[in-house]
């Protein structure tokens, strides 16, 4: 009998002396820190990183960059391609406990198209109205048909946060974030990192795995690097090609690549403020010398080791909307110093901003090198990613590097940096007739047709260069062995869906 009684009390003792599972926490070293988190008014690709922890979307990209329901379960156009309705998932929570519902995506839509903090405002001028038909409908209206919606929906438009969080903090929900997510904002530490930790009522718990995630800004990519070899960081983004070689043999990690929607540009300011007042913000023929004197080949091969794509339109060389006319220039030196000799500077000077992370520097080291000998004076200033923002945005420089990290709608990829409204034209370059072929590209579904008009667009933007492409990315991961079921998307955002740590 008391064996029995022993037996029986057995899974008590083991409940008692098991330890409980250990919280797990992902850590995930970005290149730099991220702007304002709040949907209306962010504008850096960090942050897109963290949003997609924080805050779902209306609609998201898969894979093979196929738009696929989040918010939304379904949704269907009108004949006339002016309405589009949404129909919205059930049982969703933000992380203040209240329900999502069609009122709420009504407000959120409304804040994006109206607020004065708003950078959204562009991306969703085709929008006369949003109706919430019922609570789990909402109905959208437009002036005319406009193709990108959806893409657009799957970013920060189609973020959704909670009304009452809204009310409370206006402009400053970027504070304390509070949206729908599989996690909620715990801290943040400006330039140390951002935490976030699993929100419990997520509708689709069961894909989370990780308790907390920490994003940490690291703009050295050699600090980076040994982080991800010490243990201390589980996730790189963006890693350096020239650190490929060392984290592909090392057993304890993993090199994780994709194809990349995303691209680096040069904008220059053509028309924002006194900033704006030098030959190569004035003249376009200086702009055209600039991008003779360098060879994105040679920058490519230099800081890149050829693992990037040489690139001078916002679609990718060889897809759909790439204009194979205008193929990307070789260097001529000779024909840059005669262009700055016909338009009266010979020896022109500015300054180009550069995010103060290694890969951005040594780009613009490179540049420097190669205009120097076509007779540019081009300095350097390497400048923290969320001080570069609020300059350029203001107008408070001459030409700045920055990336995009692209989109699935051509539009995304080009309205936004040169159109006469588009929320990234730092220089403020306005054409009438470079929005009117943007404006009948967003106005057709039909690809060729769609295509005819980029092609418009590209003879343009290439002819007056308000900003001059670079190359497109390949995305780059370190990624501890620890790390499973991560996977890569063409937009280079980490979603947390699926990823586990085992030990």
């Amino acid at each position: 009998m008391r064996t029995l009684r022993l037996l029986a009390l057995l899974p008590a003792l083991l409940l008692v002396s098991l330890p409980a599972m250990a919280a797990t926490t992902l850590r995930i070293g970005l290149q730099e820190d991220p702007d304002a988190l709040d949907p209306a008014q962010g504008v850096s690709y960090v942050g897109r990183e963290v949003f997609a922890a924080l805050c779902d979307k209306l609609v998201d990209v898969d894979r093979d960059m196929k738009l696929v329901p989040q918010l939304a379960t379904e949704w269907s156009w009108s004949s006339d391609a002016k309405t589009l309705t949404l129909k919205l998932r059930s049982g969703v929570k933000f992380h203040d406990g209240t329900a999502l519902d069609a009122a709420a995506v009504k407000a959120n839509l409304d804040r994006y198209r109206g607020a004065p903090e708003s950078k959204r405002k562009s991306e969703l001028r085709a929008v006369t109205s949003v109706i919430a038909v019922d609570p789990q409908t909402v109905r959208i209206e437009l002036s005319e048909p406009y193709a990108p919606l959806l893409a657009v929906l799957a970013d920060r438009s189609g973020m959704i946060l909670s009304p009452a969080a809204l009310a409370k903090l206006g402009d400053k929900i970027g504070t304390t974030p509070v949206c729908s997510g599989p996690y909620k904002f715990a801290e943040r530490v400006p330039q140390e990192k951002i935490a976030v930790e699993r929100f419990p009522d997520y509708w689709n718990k069961d894909a989370i795995g990780i308790d907390r995630i920490e994003y940490v800004p690291v703009p050295d990519a050699t600090v980076r690097l040994a982080n991800l070899q010490s243990g201390q960081f589980d996730i790189i983004e963006r890693m350096a090609p020239t650190d490929v070689k060392a984290v592909a043999p090392d057993p304890k990690l993993q090199v994780v690549e994709s194809t990349a929607l995303a691209y680096n540009l040069m904008s220059i300011n053509t028309g924002n403020g006194a900033a704006a007042d030098n030959p190569l913000g004035k003249d376009p023929r200086v702009r055209q010398a600039f991008e003779l004197a360098i060879d994105r080949k040679v920058l490519n091969d230099v800081v890149f080791e050829g693992r990037f794509v040489p690139s001078n339109q916002p679609e990718a060389p060889g897809s759909r909307y790439w204009d194979a006319d205008h193929k990307v220039p070789g260097r001529d030196v000779a024909k840059a110093k005669a262009l700055l000799a016909e338009a009266g500077a010979t020896h022109p000077s500015f300054t180009l901003t550069a995010p103060n992370n290694t890969t951005d520097l040594q780009v613009a080291q490179t540049m420097q090198s190669m205009a120097a000998e076509a007779g540019f004076d081009m300095k350097i200033q390497a400048t923290e990613a969320m001080t570069l923002v609020q300059n350029t945005s203001s107008g408070n420089y001459q030409a700045s590097l920055a990336i995009w990290s692209g989109r699935p709608d051509p539009d995304g990829n080009i309205s936004y940096w040169i159109a006469c409204d588009g929320f990234l034209n730092w220089g403020k370059y306005c054409n009438a007739d470079l929005d009117k072929a943007l404006a009948q590209a967003r106005g057709t579904v039909d690809p060729e047709a769609r295509a005819k008009f980029y092609r418009a667009a590209a003879d343009i933007y290439l002819s007056d260069r308000p900003v001059i492409f670079l190359y497109h990315y390949k995305w780059l991961w370190g990624v501890s062995r620890k790390v499973q079921g991560f996977m890569p998307n063409p937009d280079g955002i980490i979603r947390p869906q699926g990823i586990r740590l085992v030990q």
